[in-house]
């Protein structure tokens, strides 16, 4: 390289062999230590839940151990590789989709998760890490013009579609309509004009009713309680009301670590997945909850802030992916507990039990510093009409 290259371009190809260390350096650490400490409240809650260390907080440490060097090591690729990957990355998820539809563990009514070795993996999870990169790398050098053609969009649309489809079929409505909430919002940022979204709201409203009707009983059950859900107490109603009890009874300051009654008498279900917010609530009250929250948003705010940040549009968009991604998982499983919107399986990231969830969630973060770490490189011109 001569001395008048940029010197982002040197920091990636690397000068005098120092260009991973440079990388290395730009990785942001602060961060890093905030999901820490986003992890370590799941490790003190999973501890709690499980009555000691053994059943899951253990489980809990190593898998973020080895979400973090995975996480670190991706930080470290150059994006534009990842770029060039995006597309097989999509077609690994979809293959692993059908694969689950075909040999897929069968669990509580659903299947949804395949057996890889030691993992039991839930690829729909993957899936929409792997549909950020695709729109992404789809959008990336698209033009203005471009992305106001109607025929440009229709190979994205599908792209969105074939997933939340396959996702369906498990059936998993909540992630399903969190991936086409991912595709909304890149193809937000991408420059997608605001009446087509409007046009797509309108449909969504209009066979709205007729999608209802082809809902399984369950799915049925979740939407009917959550408007009335006193009609069924020991039943469909029996998790939300066991939720809002703890969270009430949790107070300014809680009932202490271990202490919580709702948890440990086993009246709160799910306690160490989908309802583990509800168990934090309840042992160290609205200050202990308050103070999970603002981590949890420093984490998204970091996700937006990186996309605000970066140089290129694949960075921007797959940020905007990615920090929706985390928004939503927060989003769904807080409102999900509090009785907000109808309860779905839906964790708590890097808080809640669950390797796959854990993996995916790690691999996003990965992306993430990628995108913070390579945010001045050049991706080409904008193609045009």
């Amino acid at each position: 390289m001569s001395g008048a290259a940029p010197y982002e371009r040197r920091l990636l190809i690397g000068d005098r062999g120092n260009g991973l260390l440079r990388k290395f350096w730009r990785v942001p650490w602060l961060f890093v230590l905030l999901l820490g400490a986003v992890a370590a409240v799941g490790y003190v809650a999973l501890w709690s839940a499980g009555n000691g260390p053994e059943a899951y907080a253990q489980k809990h440490a190593f898998r973020f151990g080895f979400g973090l060097v995975m996480m670190l090591s991706i930080a470290l690729v150059d994006i534009r590789l990842i770029a060039r990957a995006a597309y097989a990355g999509y077609a690994l998820g979809i293959a692993l989709l059908v694969l689950v539809l075909l040999h897929g563990n069968v669990g509580k009514g659903a299947q949804r998760w395949i057996d890889i070795g030691p993992l039991q993996l839930q690829p729909s999870e993957l899936m929409k890490i792997m549909l950020a990169l695709a729109l992404a790398a789809w959008f990336q050098r698209a033009s203005w013009e471009k992305v106001g053609n109607l025929l440009f969009l229709l190979p994205p649309v599908a792209m969105i579609l074939v997933p939340m489809g396959l996702i369906l079929k498990q059936p998993n409505l909540g992630t399903a309509l969190i991936t086409g909430m991912i595709g909304a919002a890149i193809f937000f940022s991408a420059g997608v004009r605001l009446w087509k979204f409007l046009l797509i709201l309108g449909g969504v409203a209009g066979i709205a009713p007729i999608a209802y009707e082809h809902l399984r009983d369950y799915q049925k059950a979740r939407i009917n309680t959550f408007l009335d859900p006193e009609s069924d107490p020991l039943g469909a109603g029996y998790n939300i009301i066991q939720s809002k009890i703890a969270l009430g009874s949790g107070g300014m300051w809680g009932k202490g670590f271990m202490q919580g009654t709702q948890g440990h008498l086993n009246f709160l279900p799910e306690k160490q997945t989908d309802f583990i917010f509800t168990m934090i609530a309840e042992e160290f009250g609205l200050v202990g909850a308050l103070a999970t929250l603002a981590l949890l948003a420093l984490v998204v705010i970091f996700c937006f802030v990186v996309a605000f940040r970066c140089r290129h549009q694949f960075g921007r968009l797959l940020a905007v992916g990615l920090g929706t991604n985390i928004f939503l998982y927060v989003f769904v499983n807080i409102a999900m507990v509090t009785g907000s919107i109808p309860v779905g399986g839906v964790p708590l990231p890097l808080i809640s039990h669950g390797g796959s969830a854990m993996l995916t969630t790690m691999l996003g973060f990965g992306l993430l510093m990628s995108v913070h770490v390579h945010r001045d490189v050049e991706f080409g011109e904008p193609r045009g009409r």
